[in-house]
């Protein structure tokens, strides 16, 4: 049984296909040029706006860290002793 058509393993692409992918990639490729360019201005925009925050503020970020975290600890150590103090008294009626 022989055909007469062509085989699969003999069709070559069209240059009309070749030329469409090719454009397609380069489209691609520039779309993701053009990203990579929005994503650093953005960046340092980000960056830039951070570094004016901080010499905003009054104190320095490690500063207002370590006095939350002071409140913080004596937050702690204020509702536990509550807490114990109302388990004492309760125990007692």
């Amino acid at each position: 049984m022989t055909s007469t058509g062509s085989s699969m393993t003999d069709m070559q692409p069209s240059t009309a296909n070749s030329k469409a992918m090719i454009v397609g990639f380069v489209l691609v490729a520039t779309a993701g040029v053009i990203g990579m360019c929005g994503i650093a201005i953005s960046g340092t925009a980000l960056v830039r706006g951070i570094r004016s925050w901080m010499r905003a503020q009054q104190e320095p970020p490690s500063a207002a860290v370590k006095r939350k975290l002071a409140q913080a600890k004596a937050a702690t150590a204020a509702g536990a002793s509550a807490w114990q103090d109302g388990m004492a008294t309760s125990g007692r009626h």
